[in-house]
């Protein structure tokens, strides 16, 4: 079974672009919630998260952080068994 993959962002974000391309290279299925277009939603991201900035990743309900993060989890080779 593919990992609940949601992600806060919008979609002028360059660092959200980033994101979406490596998990689309991984054929990760993922739900983004346009916190720009979706009431409550950057709040709602705040809340979960901690963080103001986005985008926001979460890995079935594990925070993961940003575009950074999900790419540093990559390089570490721990990202790929999250995806699982």
């Amino acid at each position: 079974m593919a990992a609940r993959i949601i992600m806060y962002g919008t979609d002028w974000c360059g660092y959200c672009a980033r994101a979406r391309r490596l998990l689309d290279v991984k054929g990760a299925p993922y739900e983004e919630i346009d916190v720009d277009v979706v009431a409550g939603a950057r709040q709602e991201m705040q809340a979960k998260s901690g963080r103001s900035t986005i985008p926001q990743i979460f890995i079935n309900d594990q925070h993961i952080g940003g575009a950074d993060d999900l790419y540093a989890l990559d390089a570490e080779g721990r990202l790929d068994p999250l995806l699982k």
